[in-house]
C-alpha cells in the first residue's frame, strides 16, 4: 500500500498504537515477499495509556498484526493477511529457537520452541461492511462495527462505518472517507487542544494529506475526503494564526508548521530506530522544510538510520 491514504492509516495507527505498545510498520515477513502493515507488541508497564485509547486500545491488549484497507476487502484480500498472519507466527518461533540456543541444523522447522510463542491476532480494518468475509469466516458482532472471526483464526474485522460516533472510536474512524472522515474531522476539532488524539493525528494529516500541496505526479488521486480535509486544514492553518497572536509568536505560521514537521519525524525516527546521536538530532533541528518532508518521506522504507538522512547514491 503506497497511497498517501494508506500510509496515514498506516502511521495513525503505528503512532497511537505507540502510547502503550512497541510498534512498527512495514514489518517484513522473511519467509514470503510480504509485509505487515503495523504490528503492535502491548507493554505492560504502559497500561494506563493503553486504557485511555478506547477501541484501538482494546485491540491492541495483545500482540496484533493491524492490516488497515482503504476498500472493502474481500476473502482473497483476507486471505492474503491470514497467510501473513500464520506466516509470522512461524517466524517468531523461528526468532524463538535462535534466541534459546537451539542449532538451526538440529532445530525441526515445525518443532514447538522452547516456550510458546502467543499466536498474533489480526485486526482487518475495512471501511465497509465485507459481508462475504464476514459469512465465510464465521465473524460474530462482539460490539458495533466489531466482529471476532473462529477462535482458532484469532482475527478481529472492525467495519468503520458501523462504528458509534464516540470519542473511544475516533482514531480509527479517521481511517475512512466521505462522510465518515467528515465527521471523525470534525470530532477531532472539537476535542481539548491537549488531547492525545489531536497530538496523533493533526501533525500526520497536514504530513500526508496537505503537506506537500496535493498528490505528486503519477500518485494516486486523493480520494472524495480530500476537499473536506482541505477546509479542515484551512482551519488548522487559522486556528495556528491565532494561536501566534494570542501568544505573542513573532515567527508565524510557517515557522510553526515547520516545528510540526520537525516533531513528528523526530518521533517517526526514535519509534523505528530508538534514541538518536546528538548529530542526527542537530541535522534534523537545522534542517528546511524541504529536507525534512524528504527525509520524512524515507522513513517508512529505510531500514537504517542513515538511509533517512543521507543523500540517495
Amino acid at each position: 500500500m503506497y497511497n498517501r491514504s494508506d500510509q496515514f492509516a498506516k502511521n495513525v495507527l503505528r503512532d497511537a498504537l505507540s502510547r502503550a505498545s512497541t510498534s512498527e510498520t512495514e514489518v517484513e515477513v522473511l519467509a514470503a515477499t510480504q509485509r505487515i502493515d503495523v504490528y503492535s507488541v502491548p507493554d505492560p508497564a504502559r497500561e494506563a495509556e493503553r486504557a485511555q485509547m478506547g477501541l484501538l486500545g482494546e485491540l491492541s491488549a495483545e500482540p496484533s498484526l493491524f492490516e488497515p484497507f482503504h476498500k472493502t476487502p474481500g476473502r482473497r484480500e483476507i486471505r492474503h493477511c491470514l497467510r501473513k498472519q500464520l506466516t509470522w507466527h512461524h517466524e517468531l518461533e523461528r526468532r524463538a529457537r535462535a534466541a534459546a540456543g537451539v542449532p538451526s541444523s538440529d532445530a525441526d522447522p515445525e518443532a514447538p520452541p522452547p516456550q510458546p510463542i502467543p499466536f498474533p491476532a489480526l485486526v482487518i480494518i475495512s471501511p465497509g461492511r465485507p459481508e462475504t468475509a464476514l459469512e465465510g469466516y464465521g465473524c460474530k458482532p462482539v460490539r458495533p462495527g466489531v466482529y471476532h472471526a473462529v477462535p482458532e483464526l484469532a482475527m478481529r474485522i472492525v467495519v468503520l462505518v458501523e462504528l458509534p460516533r464516540t470519542r473511544e472510536t475516533l482514531l480509527l474512524r479517521l481511517l475512512g472517507s466521505g462522510r465518515l472522515m467528515r465527521e471523525a474531522l470534525a470530532d477531532l476539532s472539537a476535542l481539548p487542544d491537549d488531547a492525545w488524539e489531536r497530538s496523533v493525528a493533526t501533525p500526520l494529516l497536514v504530513h500526508f494529506r496537505l503537506g506537500t500541496g496535493g498528490p505528486s505526479k503519477g500518485e494516486e488521486e486523493e480520494d472524495d475526503v480530500s476537499a473536506e480535509i482541505q477546509a479542515w486544514f484551512q482551519e488548522y492553518q487559522q486556528k495556528l494564526r491565532n494561536d501566534a497572536i494570542k501568544e505573542g509568536l513573532k515567527e508565524g505560521l510557517k515557522e510553526g508548521l515547520k516545528e510540526g514537521e520537525r516533531t513528528l519525524l523526530l518521533r517517526q525516527l526514535r519509534a523505528r530506530f530508538g534514541e538518536l546521536p546528538a548529530t542526527a538530532v542537530a541535522r534534523i533541528e537545522a534542517a528546511d522544510v524541504a529536507e525534512l518532508e524528504r527525509w520524512g518521506e524515507r522513513v517508512l522504507s529505510a531500514k537504517t538510520l542513515a538511509e533517512v538522512l543521507d543523500e540517495a547514491s
